[in-house]
């Protein structure tokens, strides 16, 4: 039914350019339609990046079915790319509510909560992934250097530096925390974060963590804003950056094989940046 009725606005709008024949579009023609699709016009509303796209790719498809069906010779549609939908900024917390995020963190002096605490200022102080976290080895975590090896896609490891209160929860875990959890094994693993028969944490069970600590401390869990496996990576990338960071520093913490994918978190803080200038700047507002 959608593609039916993006291809009758189509064929209306060459009809109303003028254009009888497919062979008669051109390339200039197809992009101006494009163009139309997001502006909307007198008997069209605006249509989302999605829905254009959606449109777009109707329009592609009948200008090749034309060529493979000897109709016409060239396709003008091939270079004409569908509009890219905006781009979703990463979640992140601003440093108080991560503040709070990690206070929330198990709380008390058992081995779990001791773990739980662990475990999220490991998250945030690396920005390893969840993935990477629970299959961080015991020998993966030097306490003295103040470093641990990342395990990331495709095989890739990555050496990153332990700020002092992941080092300070890291040690309380490692020395009272994790032994009471191996006893619970017959022959523990080596992993760093074990769940309560001592075997390897899983990233489920991390991720529970995470929405627990985040509901005692009052952070949003679900929707749009709700705090994610990712969020405290994001937000030590965008804390890194709004600090002044480098962007390719930025890059080999994460372990992001292109700047490029990095450079996402250059949007976060632009945002942020516009948001201070719009309530601090007294001619912001017009």
């Amino acid at each position: 039914m959608s593609y039916r009725r993006d291809l009758r606005r189509y064929l209306a709008h060459l009809a109303d350019a003028g254009v009888r024949e497919l062979g008669e579009v051109t390339e200039a023609r197809l992009a101006e339609y494009v163009g139309r699709l997001r502006t909307g016009d007198a008997d069209h509303p605006p249509l989302s990046a999605a829905s254009a796209a959606r449109a777009v790719s109707a329009v592609r498809g009948l200008h090749r079915f034309a060529v493979r069906e000897g109709l016409v010779d060239d396709d003008p549609s091939r270079d004409v790319r569908p509009p890219s939908p905006p781009r979703r900024l990463p979640k992140a917390l601003d440093v108080a509510e991560v503040d709070r995020l990690l206070a929330a963190a198990g709380p008390g002096h058992e081995p779990r909560a001791l773990r739980d605490r662990a475990l999220l200022e490991f998250l945030y102080g690396t920005g390893a992934r969840i993935s990477e976290a629970v299959g961080a080895a015991v020998d993966d975590v030097d306490l003295t250097d103040a470093t641990a090896v990342l395990r990331g896609k495709g095989g890739r490891t990555r050496l990153v530096p332990l700020g002092g209160y992941a080092v300070a929860a890291l040690r309380s875990y490692l020395v009272r925390g994790r032994p009471a959890l191996a006893a619970s094994a017959a022959r523990p693993g080596p992993a760093v974060f074990l769940n309560s028969r001592g075997g390897r944490l899983t990233r489920q069970s991390a991720w529970a963590i995470l929405r627990d600590a985040a509901r005692r401390a009052g952070l949003p869990v679900d929707g749009a804003r709700g705090v994610s496996p990712h969020t405290l990576r994001h937000s030590f990338a965008t804390h890194l950056l709004d600090g002044g960071a480098d962007i390719r520093v930025v890059q080999e913490l994460l372990g992001h094989a292109s700047v490029t994918t990095t450079q996402v978190y250059t949007l976060v803080t632009v945002e942020r940046l516009r948001e201070v200038y719009a309530v601090s700047h007294p001619r912001a507002r017009g």
